[in-house]
C-alpha cells in the first residue's frame, strides 16, 4: 500500500503570528502520527519561517507555484533553486485557482513540472474538470489532456517521485465534494492513463484528492483504493480540522 500524504495548501492566507500558532499546533498534533507523510505549502514570504519552525519535525514544507525558468530577467517569478534554498520539498503546480486566473496553459504547467523535478523538488500536479465539463461527460477527456501535456513530451517516468492531485474545480472551496465513488473512479483513471506509459511509475504514484475535504468526509474518501491522501485548503487553516483529516488518513490500513 502506498503511504498516505496529506498536504496543507494555505493559499493566500497567513501572517507571521498566525502561522506560528498553526505551526505549533501542527507540530503537537501530528508528531504522534508516524504512518502518514505531511506537508504545508505556504506563500513564498513564509518559506523561511516554515524552514525555521518545522526543521526536525515530521512535517515537510513547500510552495504553491514556481517559475518555469531556472534563472533570468523574469520579474516577479521565483526559481526552483530559490525554493530549495529554504529546504522546500513540495511545490503545487497547475492549481485551478492559478491556471484560471492567470491563463496558464498545459504546456506552461508541464514546463514548471519538469523544472521542479530537475531541481529536486516534488511537484504536486493538480488536474480536474469544471462542473459543465462533468455534466457533459467530458471529465476523463479533460483530465487526460492535462496529463498528456507531460506524458506525450516526457513519458510516464516523469511521474516517478511526483504527486498528482485530482481537484474537481466545481468542488474547490464550495463545500461540495465528489462522492467517494466519483473520486475513486477518476483516481483509477489517472493511474491507468499513466500506466499506459509506465506501469511502475503509475503503481508508486501518490494521487491525492483535493475538493473540499473535511473531517466529515475524509474517512470515506481516504479509504478508497486509489486515493493516497489529500490536498487540503480551507480545513488546513484550522489545526483541529486538519488533525482529524490526518487521523483519518492514518486509520487506513
Amino acid at each position: 500500500m502506498r503511504r498516505k500524504l496529506v498536504v496543507a495548501n494555505w493559499k493566500m492566507h497567513g501572517s507571521i503570528a498566525q502561522n506560528q500558532q498553526l505551526f505549533d499546533a501542527f507540530k503537537q498534533k501530528l508528531a504522534p502520527i508516524d504512518n502518514v507523510d505531511f506537508a504545508v505549502c505556504v506563500p513564498y514570504p513564509y518559506l523561511f519561517q516554515a524552514q525555521v519552525v518545522l526543521s526536525g519535525t515530521n512535517i515537510a514544507w513547500g510552495a504553491q507555484n514556481v517559475g518555469k525558468y531556472p534563472v533570468g530577467a523574469y520579474t516577479g517569478e521565483v526559481a526552483a533553486s530559490m525554493l530549495k534554498d529554504f529546504d522546500a520539498t513540495y511545490v503545487i503546480l497547475g492549481h485551478s485557482e492559478r491556471s484560471t486566473a492567470y491563463c496558464e496553459s498545459g504546456e506552461n504547467i508541464a514546463a514548471k513540472f519538469v523544472t521542479a523535478k530537475n531541481a529536486g523538488l516534488t511537484p504536486v500536479l493538480c488536474v480536474g474538470e469544471t462542473l459543465q465539463e462533468r455534466e457533459a461527460g467530458m471529465e476523463q477527456q479533460v483530465v487526460a489532456e492535462q496529463l498528456d501535456a507531460l506524458l506525450l513530451s516526457q513519458g510516464g517516468a516523469v511521474f516517478e517521485h511526483a504527486v498528482v492531485s485530482y481537484e474537481p474545480i466545481w468542488a474547490i472551496g464550495t463545500g461540495l465534494s465528489a462522492t467517494p465513488d466519483q473520486a475513486q473512479a477518476m483516481h483509477e483513471f489517472i493511474r491507468a492513463r499513466i500506466a499506459g506509459y509506465d506501469a511502475d511509475a503509475a503503481n508508486s504514484l501518490r494521487i491525492l484528492y483535493g475538493g473540499s475535504v473535511n473531517p466529515v468526509n475524509a474517512s470515506q474518501l481516504l479509504v478508497m483504493q486509489d486515493i493516497d491522501g489529500g490536498l487540503i485548503g480551507r480545513c488546513s487553516l484550522d489545526a483541529n480540522d486538519f488533525e482529524k483529516i490526518c487521523l483519518a488518513a492514518a486509520a487506513v490500513r
